[in-house]
């Protein structure tokens, strides 16, 4: 026969009762619903009568000193879609697309059923282990706990949990990942292949500027400036799936404008290029899909197709991937043009810090990290150096 519910005040606060199933419950008030104006009451449960007055004590003592906390009963699943749909504010268009992707694709999937307030780090370790067995790449598992420690930091910060689980988990070593510029033989072939190729200029213009890809096929006239002899980089040209804009102008990846001052041979490269580019609107005739007007030109966009579109990162690659193989360099890309500037810029004396302001990286140690390595010529100039001090004393 079931026991009689024994139902009595609790010491100071709230009701203590014995339920029909044996357990025993405690019921307290948190406080009132703004909108209702009733009591908003939490149970706590416990096996024995003691265990619940203890628990029950705890709460009430935690009310009493202001530092009360109420767990979130929804998933993780359900918190993932709020975060990505309020919290972006701050985040570019690519940065809130990848979010979405790795959640959709491995967070929500391991771990969106877990309720938020129960999360722990040996489930999210679990499942940053599962990962790398299943063969993903240490920096790709670096990448999603990234995104989830986010994700779980705004929780924290809207007192949906107390502490973030995620910031507790041990993380996979990841090998830096070795670069490839070209040679200074390469540079000299590439030069001579490249010649009046109907990319030239372009490539050129990365490879003597360190120009990232997306900035200079966003490049627009009026950021050069020949008489300066400058280059303003400002922003970046991304290409976005139609419903979002297609191809769009963006801010640069740290969002600081950098103004480069390259080599003259680098401003007599774009001087030609706008000779060539009023050429090609002249013989595109009504095709022409480019500026019209002097007025119109100062804004627009410096490398374009012939027709005055702006161009393709897939198919300026695929340019520059046939020029490789004549190199003999098959496995270069257009971004390692790019790093060939930098440890150029670095074999040639100039310093981290000019290196870094070119660039546009965020810190000169980062550039120091990426290229301070990469060069064995630089490795013996410093021991010619060392060795003329050592004879000189």
């Amino acid at each position: 026969m079931p026991r009689k519910s024994n139902t009595r005040s609790a010491q100071g606060s709230g009701t203590i009762r014995q339920r029909k199933d044996g357990r025993w419950e405690a019921r307290y008030t948190i406080g009132r619903d703004p909108g209702t104006g009733k009591q908003v009451q939490r149970s706590v449960y416990g096996a024995t009568q003691q265990e619940v007055r203890k628990k029950l004590a705890q709460a009430v003592a935690s009310l009493d000193n202001g530092d009360y906390f109420e767990p979130s009963k929804m998933t993780l699943a359900r918190w993932v879609e709020i975060w990505l749909s309020e919290y972006m504010g701050d985040k570019k268009f690519l940065t809130i697309r990848h979010y979405k992707a790795q959640c959709k694709t491995h967070i929500v999937p391991s771990l969106g059923a877990v309720k938020l307030a129960e999360l722990t780090t040996p489930q999210i370790q679990a499942f940053y282990n599962r990962l790398l067995r299943d063969g993903m790449a240490p920096k790709s598992v670096r990448n999603i706990h990234g995104i989830l420690t986010k994700c779980l930091s705004t929780a924290v910060s809207v007192e949906y949990i107390r502490d973030n689980p995620a910031s507790r988990t041990t993380l996979p070593r990841v090998e830096k990942k070795e670069i490839h510029p070209l040679t200074d033989e390469q540079v000299k072939d590439f030069l001579r292949v490249s010649a009046w190729d109907e990319y030239e200029i372009l490539l050129k213009v990365i490879l003597f500027t360190g120009l990232r890809e997306s900035e200079a096929i966003g490049l627009t006239w009026d950021c050069i400036d020949f008489k300066a002899g400058t280059v303003k980089v400002c922003k970046q040209l991304q290409k976005r799936p139609l419903a979002d804009g297609g191809f769009t102008f963006a801010p640069l990846k740290n969002d600081k404008t950098r103004i480069l001052r390259p080599a003259p041979f680098v401003m007599e490269l774009l001087e030609r290029r706008k000779r060539e580019q009023a050429a090609q609107r002249l013989k595109a005739g009504e095709l022409w899909e480019g500026w019209q007007t002097a007025e119109e030109q100062k804004s627009a966009l410096v490398f374009t197709t012939a027709t005055g579109g702006n161009l393709s990162p897939q198919t300026v690659y695929n340019h520059y991937k046939k020029l490789a193989v004549q190199i003999g360099a098959p496995d270069s890309r257009v971004h390692d043009l790019r790093h060939t500037f930098a440890v150029l810029s670095l074999q040639n004396g100039d310093d981290v810090k000019t290196v870094q302001g070119n660039l546009g990286h965020a810190t000169a140690a980062f550039t120091l990290d990426v290229y301070g390595h990469v060069s064995e010529r630089m490795k013996e100039d410093s021991a010619a150096r060392m060795q003329k001090y050592i004879t000189n004393l």
